[in-house]
């Protein structure tokens, strides 16, 4: 009977000591208030001690969700991570939710209490990152109130990375069950820029009218309007649009040699934009010439000067066809050669 009474004894002291391990709710709740107000965009910066305050030691469920972005100072030098990019907007998505949320909610408990978006940085947290399971960068992963280990978290698909703050935001209403609210966007002009900027509008205004009443200005240069063309045409054919919607990196660095930077990529799943920015100036080249022969060329009264001139643009102009189907063989290994039809039939 009395050894019976000594394991009870026992079992109730463990639990009351294993309780009294555990975090008040409320007091990390306030804590997390704290350290959140010290951030400018909201964001906690976390660290492998206070993963196991917020996360590890805490009762289970908690009153609130985390969101975390994983970074690692040493990589943000890569550019085709973008994690310095990815953090900012990461941050844009705290503040946002901050601002909408901060007058919403039911109750004494705002919504803005809900969820608190932090971040790990790995130089300094590796064990935490261990626990999270994350060997790879970016990654975002959303811990709910009832989540019980680490790797029970739900992560954030790699591809979804690709719509930046407003696919984090539809990550976080998904998994968090909150409002984040319109993604606030700095704007790109301050309003002491645009005072200036009036300003300085307003005072050069007289001798601006002056000038264009004259026809001397800039906008009346007929090669300023050929370089605008000429421009256009290369930013075109070069794919420059499509790099800046994608993202696309000018260049990597070579696994094999990180101090060797990779400018054309083998392969016809991606493209560096120092790929387009090579097949469009050999497309520019071409256009150049044709542009030459057809509006400077024919006013040449020579003919011999005419013959030999339009001889080297030919050999130019092929040259720079070759080079394009030379880095698309390479690129996709599908080749192209010269078709002579044996009949018209």
């Amino acid at each position: 009977m009395a050894s019976k009474f000594l394991i009870s004894l026992l079992l109730i002291l463990t639990s009351l000591l294993f309780l009294s391990c555990l975090s008040d709710p409320d007091d990390l709740l306030s804590e997390l208030r704290s350290l959140r107000s010290q951030s400018e965009s909201g964001v906690i910066h976390l660290n492998d001690q206070s993963v196991a305050r917020f996360i590890l030691n805490s009762a289970s469920p908690r009153p609130y969700s985390i969101v975390i972005f994983f970074d690692a100072a040493q990589l943000q030098s890569k550019p085709d991570l973008h994690l310095p990019q990815l953090r900012s907007e990461f941050a844009l998505v705290s503040s946002s939710f901050l601002a909408y949320n901060a007058e919403s909610g039911t109750g004494s408990k705002p919504d803005s209490d809900k969820v608190f978006f932090c971040d790990l940085e790995f130089g300094e947290s590796q064990h935490s990152f261990s626990l999270f399971g994350v060997n790879s960068l970016p990654h975002i992963r959303h811990v709910g109130p009832a989540t019980k280990s680490p790797r029970e978290s739900e992560p954030m698909e790699q591809s979804e990375f690709a719509g930046l703050a407003e696919s984090m935001s539809r990550f976080v209403e998904t998994k968090a069950r909150v409002s984040v609210g319109p993604i606030v966007r700095p704007p790109p002009v301050s309003t002491k820029q645009i005072v200036f900027l009036l300003i300085a509008f307003l005072m050069s205004a007289p001798y601006l009218i002056k000038r264009v009443l004259a026809g001397d200005t800039m906008v009346h240069d007929p090669k300023l309007w050929m370089s605008l063309a000429v421009f256009v045409y290369f930013f075109s054919v070069s794919g420059a649009m499509h790099n800046i919607i994608r993202k696309v990196p000018m260049f990597l660095s070579d696994r094999n040699d990180p101090g060797k930077l990779v400018y054309f990529y083998q392969g016809s799943g991606m493209q560096l934009g120092a790929e387009g920015f090579a097949i469009g100036f050999l497309y520019t080249v071409v256009g150049m010439i044709l542009a030459f022969v057809t509006h400077v060329l024919v006013r040449v009264r020579n003919v011999a000067v005419q013959r030999g001139i339009m001889f080297v643009a030919m050999v130019v102009a092929c040259w720079a066809v070759r080079k394009v189907i030379y880095l698309n063989n390479w690129k996709t290994g599908y080749s192209i050669h010269a078709f002579w039809p044996s009949s018209w039939n």
